[in-house]
């Protein structure tokens, strides 16, 4: 009989070397596999989070816009200020620290024509000429103010 070692002698068996590694092949991967797409996600949020932001709506007769958190939102309603014919602020505090995720209700003539949440501390509205009422309410608490077109530095504080 034909031993690959010699009788008494075992050969002991060890382990395959990605088992002796701390961190097998298999870990290793599914990790950059992970981390790969952690920052697919997180690079792909941001952009679409801010154009989202950005975007004029349009509901009955109103068009508007909020922003104005980052520079470059602020710069962007700067410029799309001539397009519109009102605009409103929305702050908090004797600093007055901008606020954002506003819920804003348009009436005219006790008639609601528009309502939107401000996904920034600056709205910029396009209506048809007139007086309008803005009622905004931020945790509960709601501020009313009477604008008319042509207005567009109204602040809300609370």
């Amino acid at each position: 009989m034909s031993y690959p070692h010699p009788p008494g002698r075992h050969r002991h068996r060890t382990a395959p070397r990605a088992a002796l590694r701390p961190w097998g092949r298999k870990r290793m991967l599914a990790l950059a596999t992970l981390a790969a797409a952690g920052m697919a996600l997180s690079t792909a949020w941001r952009p679409a989070r801010a154009a989202d932001e950005m975007v004029i709506r349009t509901m009955g007769p109103v068009s508007y816009v909020c922003g104005g958190i980052a520079e470059d939102e602020r710069k962007t309603l700067a410029d799309l200020e001539k397009n519109f014919n009102m605009g409103i602020v929305f702050t908090q505090g004797s600093n007055g620290e901008f606020l954002s995720d506003v819920a804003v209700r348009l009436l005219r003539d006790e008639q609601e024509i528009a309502t939107f949440r401000a996904a920034g501390p600056r709205c910029l509205i396009r209506a048809p000429e007139g007086s309008y009422n803005i009622e905004a309410s931020y945790k509960g608490q709601t501020k009313t103010i009477k604008i008319g077109t042509g207005s567009r530095d109204a602040q809300l504080r609370w």
